[in-house]
């Protein structure tokens, strides 16, 4: 009995120090015309800013009609907002890098990298929107009755806004 509480004891502080040294990092969103919540992907990172494990970028919701709560992606929901695919390209002390695609999008590649900054983690998801590389800022869904009417992907580029318009 005393050594099983022991061994409780340090898993329970294991636990503790790993939850200690990563980090999750938000990426961008999905947003869509039938209500304010929306799906957030995130990315997580070590203490070195690098991606942890070969699937590190992950979907939830963010549930803004009930007080910004989190809730994860039901497994039917994971055919509009799902991952398809994602590739850990770089994962080094200094941060990372991770190809990934929608299932919504899947002919998009989107490019997450993670740097380390001072004590922070800086992150960006790039990929080409209108012709010019860009940082995504969020996915726009204008849902219709039975379906998907239009997406809006939105980003930056060092100049400007730039957004695209894509009939599925």
């Amino acid at each position: 009995m005393r050594n099983a509480k022991r061994v409780v004891a340090i898993l329970l502080l294991s636990g503790y120090a790993v939850a200690q040294s990563t980090r999750d990092a938000s990426l961008f969103s999905v947003t869509k015309s039938e209500n304010r919540n929306e799906v957030i992907y995130a990315i997580r990172l070590d203490a070195h800013c690098a991606p942890i494990g070969e699937a590190p970028v992950y979907a939830f919701w963010r549930m803004n009609e009930r007080g910004g709560t989190s809730e994860p992606l039901l497994h039917r929901e994971e055919a509009a907002y799902g991952i398809h695919t994602q590739r850990v390209l770089a994962h080094d002390a200094d941060g990372g890098a991770v190809d990934v695609t929608l299932r919504a999008l899947p002919s998009r590649h989107i490019m997450v990298r993670a740097r380390r900054h001072d004590a922070t983690c800086e992150t960006t998801s790039t990929l080409v929107i209108a012709g010019a590389q860009a940082s995504l800022t969020n996915i726009d869904v204008k849902l219709k009755p039975f379906g998907v009417d239009y997406i809006v992907v939105s980003g930056r580029t060092t100049n400007s806004v730039v957004r695209e318009k894509i009939q599925p």
